[in-house]
């Protein structure tokens, strides 16, 4: 199964998953003109990367524990560069970096299983995630690039800009929702969510938590409480990816999400855990508190507090598709 999105202007994300080891395989590949126009517009982010990979297929992985893509470095570097020999390319701009370049791409770069196009088999190729490649996009001179250089220039500068003035950043998120058809009324109560979060995590604070991992396994205890799902468990439910899970939820789940965090902050409070483990334990009794509400409000209505329901106008498939493939590989 495979859901054509508009990638952008002229191209549309195809997305061929075959899942091994919770890694998902995704092909980048445009779409004819006569389909384009019945396919769902993006981000400008989207529509920027758009026009710098036009006409190509960028090779990726999805991996589910990191929640990021892993591209293949010479499907980029062909679509930047139009080389007869990308992999030759990808070679020589290696050698042309600086120790310290070599020694952060040493870290980033993964060898993955990706299957080529020209004999059907599987090959070990080099990916990076997201944030590599668009440092992998800056350090390739090329015409096609400049487009994506100047977006992220100018990305850079608004974020200055923000830490001047804060309430700009405030701003942009209100937009986003607003532009995403969220009410005013579920902004105000969404952002209102995010500080409560921040009580809840300052609490955390002051009981010794201080690694994010730390941070992750205690708000999916209080997931694992009330959903019986991790954090992780319950986007591949909705069907998402690096989407926020609060925001694809129904009325019921924030609620219900409240409740567990809200309940957690205020044992801990009194109790004041330490570590850790005392700090798991808190979460999974706060959890408790909303699952209690969670059998009430499913008892008096007769229907599941949990829902596959998302506010995406895309989806993701899994599933095969035979496609003409571009890449040089």
């Amino acid at each position: 199964m495979v859901k054509p999105i508009k990638f952008g202007k002229n191209i549309v994300i195809l997305m061929i998953f075959m899942i091994r080891n919770r890694k998902v395989i995704t092909t980048f590949k445009p779409l004819s003109k006569a389909k384009r126009k019945k396919v769902l517009n993006l981000n400008n982010k989207l529509e920027t990367m758009s026009n710098l990979f036009e006409d190509n297929e960028i090779r990726s992985i999805w991996d589910s524990e990191k929640e990021d893509y892993y591209f293949s470095v010479v499907d980029v570097i062909s679509a930047l560069t139009d080389s007869n020999n990308p992999r030759n390319y990808w070679n020589m701009l290696k050698k042309r970096m600086t120790e310290e370049e070599q020694s952060e791409l040493s870290t980033k770069c993964v060898q993955l299983k990706m299957k080529s196009k020209k004999d059907g088999k599987s090959y070990s190729t080099d990916t990076l995630d997201t944030k590599g490649i668009l440092r992998l996009i800056e350090s390739v001179p090329s015409p096609k690039a400049e487009p994506f250089k100047l977006w992220l220039a100018s990305l850079g500068s608004e974020r200055i800009d923000e830490v001047f003035d804060p309430e700009i950043a405030i701003n942009r998120a209100v937009n986003y929702y607003r532009n995403k058809g969220y009410t005013d009324e579920w902004i105000k109560a969404r952002l209102t969510g995010i500080v409560d979060r921040f009580k809840l995590t300052d609490i955390w604070k002051e009981g010794g938590i201080t690694k994010p991992i730390e941070y992750a396994m205690l708000t999916n205890e209080i997931y694992k409480g009330w959903s019986g799902m991790k954090a992780s468990e319950y986007k591949e439910l909705k069907g998402l990816r690096k989407e926020s899970l609060r925001d694809n939820m129904t009325d019921i789940e924030v609620a219900l999400t409240n409740i567990g965090e809200i309940a957690t902050r205020d044992i801990a409070r009194e109790e004041q855990p330490q570590g850790l483990k005392e700090n798991l334990n808190v979460a999974k009794r706060g959890g408790g508190v909303a699952k209690g509400a969670r059998d009430l409000y499913e008892k008096e209505t007769n229907k599941s507090a949990i829902s596959k329901e998302n506010a995406l106008n895309y989806q993701y498939d899994d599933g095969r598709l035979k496609i003409e493939s571009t890449s040089n590989e």
